[in-house]
């Protein structure tokens, strides 16, 4: 058995009936509705004006976008390689509420989109504890999806590349827009 199976296997295997509800709704993307309501308020709050709010909310749709497009729309179906649930020689993994996702998992959706949306805000707001925050989101999110055994550690690390690229791309171009725009230009990363 390869690494990267040993280490699902041990995430998955130490499961605890409190915490298989918890890393449930941690990877359910309509929980994190709430948190993408408060980054808004928080870009609202440091942009105020309402055509950069807007600019800037954009971005932050395209590198998501483009990192799920990326993580679904291509790679998935271009590897093709078997989440944990659909193969055979891992069987039996500890599932929750009997999910097993879609047939293939590389690499991480979620781990990509949450990371393009913590990096982006942590580039644009520049707050340490907003950082840490939004890691630890991204680091739970992640952790899910090993936990309810969907994932090996390599989908999340290639998910989280994924996230990072696009987030830093999407960066760069907010500063050249906003610069276009007469906006002060973010500081930080490029």
């Amino acid at each position: 058995m390869n690494l990267d199976s040993s280490i699902l296997l041990w995430i998955n295997g130490h499961s605890l009936e409190w915490l298989d509800e918890i890393m449930w709704t941690v990877s359910q993307t309509k929980t994190w509705i709430p948190i993408y309501i408060l980054l808004a308020g928080f870009i609202v709050k440091k942009f105020r004006n309402w055509k950069t709010v807007l600019l800037v909310l954009i971005g932050f749709g395209i590198a998501v976008g483009l990192s799920d497009f990326i993580c679904s729309g291509l790679l998935k179906p271009l590897v093709c390689r078997l989440r944990p649930t659909h193969e055979p020689a891992l069987d039996p993994l500890h599932l929750v509420n009997g999910y097993v996702g879609g047939k293939y998992g590389f690499c991480s959706s979620h781990a990509a989109n949450t990371m393009a949306v913590g990096l982006l805000f942590a580039l644009l707001y520049k707050d340490a504890r907003a950082t840490v925050s939004l890691m630890t989101w991204v680091a739970l999110v992640c952790y899910s999806r090993m936990y309810l055994g969907v994932h090996y550690p390599t989908d999340i690390m290639a998910g989280l590349a994924v996230g990072s690229l696009w987030a830093g791309l999407a960066f760069v171009a907010l500063k050249y827009w906003l610069r276009l725009a007469g906006v002060a230009a973010p500081q930080g990363g490029s």
